[in-house]
């Protein structure tokens, strides 16, 4: 059965039925599906219906490696690859989070212009019900990247179609400062390559998010 965007917005905010119990929504998919954006819908059409208190989006990419610690790790030019982030770190703060013991948490976010991870720039608060974490390995089989998907109550994969995936990806490339050929290449190399890991992992989501849907939302 197709879903509509008021069907994804229902059953998100269902998995906070009582409103007691904090419970965290993953958006799976490979690079340039679309998480972010439709991540960012669900919040805003949320919020709208409870306050903008009472949903949080933490992206996953705050978990990038920093570019000093790539270089040691001698991983710069894998940037993106699932032993390019710290996956133990991203599944200790989701563990707080589903916790819900303290006051404020602080999650870091992701920097495109400058590709750094930036510490402490997303605030969750107390009244935050449903967070919304979105990233390429939720669902990853592999011992960095299994207990995330034991502290998420659903995820789902955002599935648009390869080719229009990659016109979004070297587009935003190029946005964010690469040359035409550069962006090409990165999409077509290094983030290819992860989309082929992360297309193995589609099966085990609870959702599946079709591209005419993800066609139908622009980015917030």
């Amino acid at each position: 059965m197709t879903c509509t965007f008021a069907d994804l917005v229902t059953r998100a905010h269902g998995l906070v039925r009582d409103g007691r119990r904090r419970a965290v929504l993953g958006i799976a998919g490979p690079p340039g599906a679309g998480k972010t954006t439709l991540a960012a819908h669900l919040v805003a059409a949320l919020a709208g219906i409870n306050g903008p208190d009472w949903v949080a989006h933490v992206p996953m990419d705050g978990f990038h490696l920093a570019d000093v610690e790539l270089d040691r790790l001698g991983l710069r030019d894998r940037k993106g690859a699932p032993d390019t982030f710290d996956a133990y770190g991203y599944a200790a703060l989701l563990r707080r989070l589903v916790e819900d013991q303290d006051p404020m948490i602080y999650a870091p976010g992701f920097e495109r212009v400058l590709e750094q991870p930036i510490a402490g720039v997303i605030p969750v608060p107390k009244k935050a019900r449903l967070i919304v974490t979105e990233g390429n390995y939720l669902l990853l089989d592999d011992e960095r990247w299994k207990p995330v998907r034991a502290l998420l109550a659903e995820v789902w994969y955002a599935d648009l179609d390869p080719a229009e995936r990659l016109r979004r990806l070297v587009e935003r490339h190029e946005r964010f400062g690469k040359a035409h050929d550069d962006a090409v290449a990165w999409a077509t190399g290094t983030d290819e390559r992860n989309a082929e890991v992360i297309a193995t992992t589609r099966s085990r989501a609870d959702l599946l998010v079709e591209p005419v849907l993800l066609h139908s939302l622009r980015p917030a």
